[in-house]
């Protein structure tokens, strides 16, 4: 019975959002905000492509001499219990994930809306908005379609968009930061700068959110002014939203930790400079879920494994963290809609509910 009051509610809230914010205006709204993106973005455009433009030579010299018939012996050689554990990181990676939607919602305010509908769009958002390439845009449309029938509006999903990606960068920095101040040759592997450098860079990182914490322990912050205002979290919940980007990130990175190859051994320090580079670089990239940026990164950085071994992992990996995360994204945003089209199954509901 709950869930059908719970299906009751979404389809009357969707009819009601509907009539009060004609599709019209939300399409005007969309449009406008690709206009600005496209008038504003030129410089990311420009970095977008110097970096798709980079990792193509690298992925050309780095596999121009790649025998692809041990690529598939490599990949056939995988035991069952690596990509097992490697699928339970993944998936504990998925499930930490639907925790930036719900974080964000009640900094937003919005404490009314479900752990199950933040999850569902957290999910259904970012897999498939990173798989298209067009993070922003796509994600904040796929969240605004499940998020409008619980009343949050266009200027709601841009705030949860700010908060989301604040929680990824926080725990970038801590993370990413702390171990190349750790292993600095790991990144000197890729961007070939001294290793002290990148150890000056590493620290940078960490005192970036150091001084942050300390600003707004000081007093309550807020970013915006006046239609579009968000009140920053205080100390307490920047340490929690830290924690989550942070372990949403360790988890990734200890999936594509578990499926390299066994000898030679690389400690997990090491990988994690690599591979949080790789995805930096894939998500600046805006190329469908990092392709080819993401290989050519890790192999670019990890040129102690042979090749075709060190390959079959990352494709082992984009197997278990993209392609089979969209299939279920896709699925389960197309069931929602049919859900929600389903009219007479919405009827069915409010009758046993009015029986109970």
């Amino acid at each position: 019975m709950r869930i059908c009051r719970r299906e009751s509610r979404e389809a009357s809230s969707f009819r009601e959002v509907h009539r009060r914010t004609p599709q019209r205006h939300v399409t005007v709204t969309i449009a406008q905000t690709i206009t600005s993106r496209l008038g504003r973005g030129t410089v990311s455009v420009a970095v977008s492509l110097l970096i798709l433009a980079v990792a193509a030579v690298l992925l050309y010299r780095l596999l121009h001499d790649v025998d692809f018939a041990k690529v598939v012996a490599a990949a056939e050689a995988q035991t069952l219990r690596k990509i097992a554990i490697a699928s339970g990181f993944v998936i504990a990676g998925y499930v930490t994930l639907t925790f930036y939607d719900l974080f964000a919602l009640r900094i937003i305010g919005r404490r009314k809306v479900p752990y199950s509908v933040a999850a569902l769009a957290s999910f259904t958002a970012c897999t498939i908005g990173h798989s298209l390439g067009a993070a922003v845009l796509t994600g904040g449309l796929i969240r605004l379609r499940i998020y409008a029938v619980w009343g949050l509006t266009v200027l709601d999903v841009a705030k949860i968009a700010l908060v989301t990606g604040m929680t990824f960068w926080l725990g970038n920095a801590l993370l990413l930061g702390g171990a190349t101040a750790y292993v600095p040759e790991a990144a000197s592997a890729i961007d070939r700068l001294p290793a002290s450098i990148n150890r000056a860079i590493g620290l940078l990182g960490l005192l970036s959110i150091a001084g942050y914490l300390i600003w707004i322990a000081l007093r309550p912050r807020a970013i915006g002014r006046s239609g579009w205002r968000l009140v920053l979290p205080n100390l307490r919940f920047t340490l929690l939203q830290i924690g989550i980007g942070a372990l949403d990130l360790s988890l990734v990175t200890l999936a594509m930790y578990t499926l390299l190859p066994s000898d030679p051994a690389v400690d997990l320090p090491t990988v994690m400079v690599i591979f949080l580079t790789a995805t930096l670089l894939g998500t600046a990239s805006h190329a469908p879920g990092g392709l080819g940026v993401i290989e050519a990164t890790v192999l670019l950085g990890l040129t102690q494994f042979a090749k075709e071994e060190l390959l079959a992992a990352l494709l082992t990996f984009r197997a278990l963290y993209f392609v089979l995360p969209l299939c279920l994204a896709t699925l389960s945003l197309g069931l929602r809609e049919l859900r929600m089209l389903a009219h007479p199954a919405v009827a069915r509901c409010d009758g046993h509910d009015g029986d109970a």
